[in-house]
Order: C-alpha cells, then structure tokens, then sequence
C-alpha cells in the first residue's frame, strides 16, 4: 500500500514550520501526550498565552495539529495523516538526491 505524499507547497510549509525549535517541541508534546489543551502547553513552555496561540495556529494552518473546542478551551491533536503523508514525501524526495548528484557530476 503507497502511502500519500504532499504537494512540493505543501512540504514547504511543513518543513519551514517544522524550522522552529519551539514548534518543533510543542508539535512533539502534542503528538506524545495524544492531544493538549493550549493552557496547559502555556504552563509547560515558557512563552506566553498570545506567542503559544501564534504557534498553534501555524501548525493548523500548515494542517500538521486540527484544534477542537471544548468549551472555553482550545484542545489540540496531531493529524497523523498529515504528519504521515510528510513523512513519506521526505522519503520520496531524500531518495532522488543520489541520482541528481550522479547526474551533476
């Protein structure tokens, strides 16, 4: 079974999220912990509540986290598929690099 790649637009925008070190570490928690409450990753980071939200809402916007509600909190989870789909689109890609040197050469 092949699994789904993404748009060379959409790696980017993956990829350039992924870049922050912070984001990074907050998409990990996410992903370890199942899912998180945007609250309790501000009292575990030490960022504040506004900086938290900017970094949330660019992993949504990139599609690797969706946010549900929960009455007045915003609780987030990772989107495997998204996170699988970029997986597999690096590995796509990392597997062309031999032959394009080979053929620099």
């Amino acid at each position: 079974m092949s699994r789904a790649t993404l748009s060379t637009d959409a790696f980017l925008r993956i990829a350039k999220a992924l870049a922050d070190a912070r984001r990074l570490a907050i998409l990990e928690r996410i992903a370890t912990r199942g899912g998180a409450a945007c609250q309790h990753l501000c009292d575990e980071f030490p960022v504040s509540q506004p900086t938290m939200s900017h970094h949330l809402r660019l992993l949504v916007r990139v599609g690797l986290i969706e946010m549900q509600r929960e009455g007045q909190y915003a609780h987030y989870r990772l989107r495997e598929d998204v996170v699988q789909a970029y997986v597999a689109t690096l590995e796509r890609r990392l597997r062309l690099v031999p032959a394009r040197i080979a053929r620099v050469r």
